[in-house]
């Protein structure tokens, strides 16, 4: 870490005012005096984060230099700032937090292989963030970080004034990749500075032949390593924390020649219709004492109402992973021995499981198709059809097709299996049909795990040409075929309709992509 004072960085506050990486009762008890977060009757930490209740999407920018004009895929919804632009705003920022009482200083780290690791540091007005930024990122102690230091300025209640500086809105997520800094203002949300963090890895991985994965991960007690790649809400957290499996980690992951290694040192869990029969070690971990609660309701007693969604349906619950019981001490595995997409599809045509060759497996991570859920960005009140490129795009920096050459290089390399699993709506689309529950893909993801489905009989899915197990122990062969499932609705019309959007997105990728790569699409 860096051995420097907060008055290098411009900051004025006395030395009884500076709070550096300080113990999370202190911060929670900080958090309680001075800006109103409330304890439930466990002990953890609640906060509300106002209009923002998920990513400020559009808001995000990065400064145009020589390299960042040349490297980042400015098409993938990235705001072009200007490095006076950048100066003047982190100015503000630092004038912001000096006017505060108090400063929250915090160290660690992103990424738990010591060959592959970035320092780096928050400086913020707010205890809770504080909290969220010392429990989702590591403190390894490493004695170097090779991949160097990256600096986050947070003024969540600091309206940037737009006119201005010619942004969008009052809100700002900003990031200087030539000076490895980030600001944040004008949002309540955490996440932003969690998302932040991991698009610099992104941005900085495959300059050293690494891919950089929106994706959970666990490993089994023989070592096999699993990884699931979806957008929030399609069940990355949930499927990562297996029971019977240790978990490394539920969001953000990297493979290197040495196996997969975590970015973070907690987890930032969905907490809308949580339960403990459904996600027992999720939900134990939310009612320990000092998880941190983001915009979760209260009952009477003091105890959270993870099914009322009054202020959201994007309730968070932000904690260490030593808050679960099950998991891989290291961070790190093997190499994956399978990989699952994971698409919750709003149209409710996708098989819950599908087997993918390799052209399959590039196109599908190519597209990222899944639903946006509700209260995962401002403005989204209902699943809407989405296509998010490598599962992640508002957090991949750079052109997909990097990462997707990257991806086909380790498939190939280490005979990587993978699936498309749907955690969408079956029966119908969505308004109609329902959910898959979750009984019934944990028991699909336990099949393929325990190699079950390895000499199974697979038909092939006449509409996008999916490879789908004829039966799964466990699993009513209905669901497998999601056309049997429909009562109401023209299933083939809807699935053509859905095919449809598939090639009409892929048109982007068809004059720098293998032509083998595009007959992995819908063969409608």
């Amino acid at each position: 870490m860096k051995n420097t004072t907060a008055k290098a960085y411009g900051f004025t506050h006395a030395t009884n005012q500076i709070f550096q990486n300080q113990t999370p009762q202190v911060l929670i008890d900080h958090a309680v005096k001075y800006t109103g977060a409330t304890l439930t009757k466990q002990g953890a930490l609640v906060i509300t984060t106002g209009k923002h209740t998920g990513r400020a999407a559009k808001d995000k920018y990065v400064v145009v230099t020589p390299k960042s004009e040349t490297t980042i895929d400015w098409k993938n919804n990235v705001n072009k700032a200007t490095s006076e632009t950048f100066a003047a705003i982190k100015a503000d920022i630092i004038n912001h937090i000096n006017a505060n009482e108090r400063l929250y200083w915090s160290q660690r780290n992103v990424g738990a292989n010591a060959t592959y690791s970035l320092s780096t540091e928050l400086f913020t007005t707010h205890p809770s963030h504080a909290l969220f930024f010392d429990y989702l990122m590591r403190n390894d102690q490493f004695e170097s970080y090779a991949l160097g230091h990256y600096t986050i300025y947070h003024a969540p209640t600091l309206q940037v004034d737009s006119k201005k500086y010619n942004t969008r809105s009052e809100t700002v997520i900003m990031m200087d990749i030539d000076n490895c800094e980030i600001l944040i203002a004008g949002t309540l949300y955490a996440g932003e500075i969690k998302k932040s963090v991991f698009s610099a890895m992104n941005y900085i991985l495959p300059e050293h032949g690494l891919l950089p994965m929106h994706a959970g991960s666990n490993v089994a007690k023989n070592g096999e390593v699993s990884v699931f790649f979806g957008l929030s809400g399609t069940g990355k957290t949930t499927l990562s924390t297996q029971e019977s499996r240790l978990l490394i980690g539920d969001d953000e992951h990297a493979i290197c020649n040495d196996g997969i290694f975590n970015f973070e040192g907690g987890c930032y869990a969905k907490t809308y219709k949580l339960s403990a029969e459904a996600e027992p070690d999720i939900f134990k971990a939310c009612n320990t004492p000092g998880a941190l609660l983001e915009n979760v309701v209260l009952k009477a007693d003091g105890t959270p109402d993870f099914d009322d969604k009054s202020i959201s349906e994007n309730g968070r619950c932000a904690y260490p992973l030593s808050f679960i019981g099950g998991v891989e001490k290291t961070s790190q595995g093997t190499m994956p021995k399978h990989m699952f997409f994971l698409s919750a599809d709003a149209f409710g045509v996708l098989p819950p499981v599908s087997k993918l060759s390799k052209n399959q497996a590039m196109y599908y991570f190519l597209s990222g198709y899944t639903a946006k859920l509700a209260g995962t960005e401002m403005g989204v009140t209902e699943p809407q059809a989405t296509f998010s490129t490598c599962f992640g795009a508002p957090f991949m920096m750079r052109n997909s097709k990097e990462y997707a050459t990257l991806l086909g290089q380790y498939i190939d390399k280490h005979n990587i299996q993978v699936w498309l699993i749907n955690t969408g709506w079956t029966g119908g689309a969505y308004g109609v049909g329902h959910r898959f529950p979750i009984k019934t893909t944990r028991r699909i993801i336990d099949a393929i795990q325990n190699g079950e489905l390895e000499n199974a009989e697979f038909v092939k899915e006449s509409n996008f040409g999916l490879s789908v197990p004829a039966e799964i122990k466990g699993v009513d062969a209905t669901l497998l075929r999601p056309e049997r499932t429909w009562t109401e609705g023209d299933y083939t019309e809807t699935a053509k309709k859905l095919g449809g959007m598939f090639n009409n997105n892929f048109v982007t990728f068809h004059s720098a992509i293998n032509s083998d790569i595009i007959t992995g699409g819908p063969t409608l």
